[in-house]
């Protein structure tokens, strides 16, 4: 039997250290920890057979597990208990056109993380800048990210997506948004706009803004402008202000 959530919680977040592993969790199964997480179990936090550690698979599932075996370089556990969080109600798609700051990048990946955004879409738009894009480096920051924020999903990071193709993709989102500075354009304030409850898509554009065509075409697929105040924020700033309000709104 399952500890009750508040319980387990406690148990979990305050106990034990925590690691991510991709898989499905089945209680009694046997597994061996990737090398990174044997380095930091080993090495780092010295524990031995017998210890326990908190796992998640960033798909809703924590587990307590035992360590069963340990050698130079391998860790072999027991997954002794698991629980299933259920996901958020209302989920935000953040789709996002990277600058060439790599550092401002990987900042705004780690902080969308923390505040619990569904999907992260980096945007290829008409004044993009030409990032490298650094898939495997960057799903490492969302993991350490998720862990840091000791949470149980883990965002999508999905390939680098053009403005026409999104518009095509989330017909079906209830809430469709747009953040850009063209003032002949129709915008209202975030706050405004955003509604609880309702899953949501927002798109945040590149340093140079969205060109006139981006908007229109954004526009007669049903997305609204919105903006985020008198003043002009960074295009991480922007994102940000946006994942912290959509929390606010949806406690």
């Amino acid at each position: 039997m399952l500890p009750h959530a508040s319980a387990w919680g406690y148990f979990f977040k305050m106990a034990l250290p925590q690691f991510y592993h991709k898989g499905i969790f089945t209680k009694g199964e046997e597994l061996w920890l990737d090398e990174d997480t044997v380095r930091h179990v080993l090495q780092v936090l010295r524990m031995q057979a017998g210890d326990k550690i908190g796992l998640t698979n960033g798909e809703g599932y924590a587990a307590v597990a035992v360590i069963t075996k340990t050698e130079k370089r391998k860790c072999g556990i027991v997954l002794e208990n698991i629980h299933f969080y259920e996901p958020r109600k209302c989920h935000l798609h953040l789709a996002v056109a990277f600058t060439k700051n790599s550092s401002r990048n990987e900042w705004l990946l780690e902080k969308a993380t923390e505040l619990g955004v569904s999907t992260i879409i980096p945007i290829s738009a008409e004044r993009s800048e030409k990032e490298k894009t650094r898939y495997g480096r960057w799903n490492s920051i969302l993991v350490s990210a998720l862990l840091q924020s000791q949470q149980y999903y883990l965002p999508m990071l999905l390939e680098m997506t053009d403005i026409k193709t999104l518009t095509g993709t989330y017909i079906g989102v209830q809430q469709k948004l747009i953040g850009h500075c063209i003032e002949q354009n129709e915008r209202r304030p975030l706050a405004e706009m955003l509604k609880p409850g309702c899953d949501t898509i927002l798109l945040i554009g590149p340093e140079g803004d969205f060109s006139q065509e981006e908007v229109n075409l954004c526009t007669e697929n049903g997305f609204k402008g919105v903006s985020f105040g008198w003043q002009r924020l960074r295009t991480e700033t922007a994102a940000m202000a946006a994942c912290a309000y959509f929390n606010l709104v949806n406690i």
